[in-house]
C-alpha cells in the first residue's frame, strides 16, 4: 500500500509538470507571449492606422495586419492585448519584453536596427507635409524655413526635415499627432510632418472635412516594418505571414478598408526583405 501512494504522488508530479508545461509560458512564444495571450504594441492615437476609439475598440490598417500575424502565430483576436506604443518608446517596449511585436507605423531604419529586430517591410509610405486649406505659403519642404513645424518626439520624419530639408523651421516636437492637429486648427503651428498615410488618416476624419490639405510630397522613403526583440525565432513566421497577406488578398483589403476614404494613393505592397 505504501508503494502504491509513492506511486500515485510521483504519477501526481508528473502530471503537474506536464500541465505546466502545456498552459504555462510557451517559451517559443517569447517576450510578450504565453500559450494563452500575446501582447502587440500599436498607434492609439493614428485614425486609419492604429487608433482605439471612445468605445474601447481598435481600428486601423496596423490594427487589422496585427491581428492577420497574432492568427498566424495561433493566437486568436481574444486573445490579443494591444499595447500602446509611443514613437519613442518602441525599442525600449521590446528590450523589455513588455510586448511580443509591434505594428505602429514604425519605419525600417539602421539606428533602430541596431537596438531592435524588424520583418516586413509590409507598407510603403512617403513622408509628406499636412497644412491648413486655405494657406497657400508652404508648397514645398524648403518653405518650412522660418516656419512652425510640428511633429512627434522619436519620428523620424521631424529629423528629416530639420536636418535636410529646412535647418531653420521652428520644430515643435509633441507626444502624439493629435496635438501636431489641435495646433494646426488653432493656427499655433503651420504645418505637421509624417507619413502620408498617416497625415491621409487625419485629413479624412468628418470633423476635420475641409480644413487641411496633403501636399503631396515625397521626402522620403518610410517602409513599415514588424518590431521584435533582438534574436526573436518567430521573424521568420511573421515574414511567411506578411507574405501570406499580400497572396490572399488580405492586404489589398486592408488598404481599401482603412484607407480608401481619404482618396489615398498607397504604393503597391513591397517585397518582404528582412531576416532574409
Amino acid at each position: 500500500m505504501k508503494v502504491s501512494k509513492v506511486g500515485a504522488a510521483a504519477a501526481a508530479v508528473v502530471a503537474l509538470a506536464l500541465t505546466a508545461t502545456a498552459c504555462g509560458g510557451d517559451s517559443d512564444k517569447g517576450d510578450g507571449g504565453s500559450g494563452d495571450k500575446v501582447v502587440v504594441g500599436i498607434k492609439f492615437d493614428q485614425p486609419g492606422i492604429g487608433l482605439k476609439t471612445a468605445d474601447g475598440k481598435f481600428t486601423g490598417f496596423d490594427v487589422d495586419v496585427a491581428k492577420y500575424v497574432a492568427k498566424k502565430l495561433g493566437y486568436d483576436e481574444k486573445d490579443i492585448e494591444f499595447k500602446q506604443a509611443p514613437s519613442a518608446q518602441r525599442e525600449t517596449m521590446l528590450q523589455n519584453g513588455d510586448v511580443k511585436f509591434i505594428v505602429a507605423s514604425y519605419s525600417i531604419n539602421d539606428k533602430r536596427k541596431a537596438k531592435v529586430d524588424f520583418a516586413g517591410p509590409y507598407f510603403l509610405a512617403h513622408q509628406d507635409l499636412l497644412v491648413r486649406a486655405d494657406d497657400n505659403s508652404i508648397t514645398k519642404a524648403e518653405d518650412l524655413n522660418k516656419k512652425k513645424l510640428c511633429s512627434v518626439t522619436g519620428s523620424t520624419s521631424a529629423q528629416n526635415v530639420k536636418e535636410k530639408l529646412a535647418p531653420e523651421a521652428d520644430l515643435k516636437q509633441v507626444g502624439g499627432y493629435s496635438e501636431c492637429i489641435t495646433g494646426l486648427e488653432n493656427k499655433s503651428v503651420d504645418a505637421i510632418t509624417t507619413d502620408n498615410s498617416i497625415l491621409a488618416g487625419y485629413a479624412a476624419q468628418p470633423d476635420h472635412a475641409g480644413k487641411f490639405k496633403l501636399l503631396g510630397l515625397t521626402l522620403s522613403d518610410e517602409n513599415y516594418g514588424i518590431g521584435l526583440k533582438k534574436g526573436d525565432p518567430d521573424r521568420a513566421k511573421i515574414n511567411q505571414a506578411l507574405k501570406d497577406m499580400v497572396a490572399d488578398g488580405s492586404w489589398d483589403k486592408f488598404v481599401k478598408a482603412n484607407f480608401g476614404p481619404a482618396n489615398y494613393k498607397n504604393e503597391p505592397a513591397p517585397q518582404v526583405t528582412e531576416g532574409s
